[in-house]
């Protein structure tokens, strides 16, 4: 991590114990000896746990924004745009064998939890659902965008909750070429007259 600075190391690390551990089940210390800091100059930056969960919700939602602009970017139609968000499942499997998805398992922690930052994390779903629902728009589906956009962001929630469960990378494999398949025969409706 050289080259950030502490604060940025502290809520790296924070995220990445977040999403290993949950929030509730990592501590002060777990972050500071991450970070190989003492807990005073810990409490410099951070005073409360939740001042670090706000921390590493608004690091998701800029890597996230960030992510989807590299996507539009680069993709040169929107169906070329969406199979990028499909396919995050396929690189990032083996993290998601290990721990789900970074934005399911917090937003579901959050939410037994009750906790106050839980319609700050659910956020990062409204960003995807949002990019999603243009990008079905554009592809000549304004009417349903926003139902189609649903329906990958729950069905890829689903895969990765199922894959966590099963550690079984053959179901992630089939089940991102069936949205593929899926998404090419949306493509070819609305690219028939």
């Amino acid at each position: 991590m050289s080259g950030k600075t502490t604060r940025e190391q502290i809520v790296e690390s924070a995220d990445e114990l977040f999403y290993r551990q949950g929030y509730e089940h990592t501590t002060f210390a777990d972050i500071a000896e991450a970070v190989q800091i003492s807990r005073g100059n810990f409490y410099y930056h951070f005073r409360t746990k939740d001042d670090i969960l706000d921390a590493v919700i608004a690091l998701r939602l800029a890597n996230t924004q960030q992510m989807l602009e590299c996507w539009e970017a680069k993709g040169d139609n929107p169906a070329e745009r969406i199979r990028s968000f499909i396919h995050i499942i396929t690189v990032n499997r083996a993290k998601i064998m290990a721990y789900g998805c970074p934005v399911g398992t917090l937003c579901a922690e959050l939410a037994k939890l009750d906790h106050v930052a839980q319609s700050e994390a659910n956020k990062i779903f409204t960003l995807f659902r949002n990019w999603l629902r243009h990008q079905f728009a554009l592809l000549g589906f304004a009417a349903d965008a926003d139902t189609l956009a649903m329906h990958v962001l729950a069905r890829s929630q689903g895969v990765a909750m199922l894959a966590n469960a099963f550690r079984d990378e053959d179901f992630i494999h089939s089940e991102v070429d069936q949205m593929c398949a899926w998404l090419e025969a949306c493509t070819q409706k609305a690219d028939s007259p």
